[in-house]
């Protein structure tokens, strides 16, 4: 049975948002400073990150052919993220597999494609106890900003964010995150809201939608977002 297919059953997908709490629990840290009392963890200034250059990947019809090129890098110049890309699959449990470092994060195989039809999904890590983690300030993403995934082929996957949005674990958004889309999308997923000290698990997720922009070479202006 395909992965592909194993996501698609409510069990399997439960399954997954278990696997993501389990990134929340390996990597906890900074939050939990900031709820016993001392003084949250300084965000810092965000790491300067260019704009990527490079022929922008056309949105695709409703009847694409062959798969796009695979996923290899992520850069989101608004808040300092530039990481390459990892693969995660299923563990044998059927739970998501989370990225083995806080410093990369991962594309879930299972799902589609950056900038093929569908929502693919990318996961990270928000801290642990040595300091941030790849999606440290991806709660701070807001509506137009950008999301630039490179692809095998040297295409970039140009997504702009639609929604920022926090969730608390027991209504995590299953359907709107795995659901199939009709267009090019994409879900950024990392753990969020307050740190429980008592089971030692964050009790939230963020969630980042984003949706394909057209192709088009990259303008300086969108170096100024």
């Amino acid at each position: 049975m395909s992965r592909v297919r194993l996501v698609r059953r409510p069990l399997a997908v439960a399954a997954m948002v278990l696997g993501l709490v389990a990134a929340c629990v390996a990597a906890a840290g900074l939050t939990w400073a900031s709820q016993s009392g001392k003084p949250p963890a300084p965000l810092g200034r965000t790491p300067f990150v260019p704009v990527p250059r490079g022929h922008w990947a056309a949105v695709p019809g409703p009847r694409a052919g062959r798969p796009v090129a695979l996923p290899e890098s992520l850069d989101i110049p608004a808040i300092g993220v530039r990481t390459k890309l990892v693969r995660l699959g299923l563990e044998k449990d059927g739970s998501l597999q989370v990225p083995s470092s806080v410093a990369v994060a991962g594309w879930y195989t299972g799902s589609p494609r950056p900038g093929g039809v569908g929502a693919a999904v990318i996961a990270g890590h928000v801290d642990s106890y040595l300091g941030p983690g790849v999606f440290f300030r991806l709660r701070l993403l807001r509506r137009g900003d950008l999301v630039y995934v490179r692809r095998s082929d040297g295409s970039l996957a140009v997504f702009a964010v639609t929604a920022v949005r926090t969730f608390l674990k027991s209504k995590f958004p299953t359907a709107a995150v795995y659901d199939p889309v009709p267009d090019a999308q994409l879900r950024l997923i990392t753990c969020g809201g307050t740190f429980d000290p008592a089971t030692g698990h964050y009790l939230s997720n963020v969630i980042v939608f984003a949706t394909l922009r057209p192709g088009r070479a990259a303008r300086t202006d969108d170096a100024a977002r």
